[in-house]
């Protein structure tokens, strides 16, 4: 039989230390502090204790400095109270989403500058990815957006118009319909 381990010879489990719970302490504020930033849709979707909202919607509130630190100090020990599992998880989803939507952006502003580069060639193209789309009112656009481009040398409202079509498709071809 192994000799007790420190601790287990009085019966009772060992404890973090000192810096492992101040490292908890840490990482419990910063996840408060990045529940400040988010709306109140999106805090309400977290379900969190009514206090701790009650908290973070105090820190939005405060100008001054020393009083913010407080409030974060504050909302770092509430959420000590709490599992964090859940809210990190739905944090990182949220962060995903972001993501995603940002790609997406990308995306459609890359095929929105190569129609205007392109023209014609680049709307053959996309009418390979979405044989539906009417060519020639796609056509019309890129040559409204194009001529809006040589004429200024940057976007208007005919290239805010391509985007906003392009988008559309794309939503529309993901969504199956």
């Amino acid at each position: 039989m192994a000799p007790p381990q420190d601790g287990e010879a009085h019966g009772h489990e060992e404890r973090p230390s000192k810096s492992e719970r101040k490292r908890a302490a840490q990482a419990a504020q910063e996840l408060g502090e990045a529940l400040i930033l988010l709306s109140d849709a999106e805090l309400d979707a977290l379900d969190l204790p009514e206090r701790l909202l009650d908290a973070i919607r105090d820190a939005r509130r405060i100008t001054s400095r020393a009083a913010a630190v407080r409030q974060r100090q504050y909302i770092g020990k509430l959420m000590r109270e709490i599992e964090l599992e859940p809210i990190r998880a739905a944090l990182a989803a949220r962060r995903e989403r972001a993501s995603r939507e940002a790609e997406r952006h990308k995306r459609i502003e890359a095929w929105r500058e190569r129609l205007i580069r392109e023209g014609a060639e680049a709307v053959d193209e996309l009418a390979r990815w979405y044989p539906d789309i009417d060519r020639a009112e796609w056509l019309r656009r890129v040559s409204n957006a194009r001529r809006e481009h040589d004429r200024t040398g940057s976007g208007g409202p005919a290239s805010r118009e391509l985007f906003r079509a392009l988008r559309a498709l794309m939503e529309s071809a993901a969504s199956g319909s």
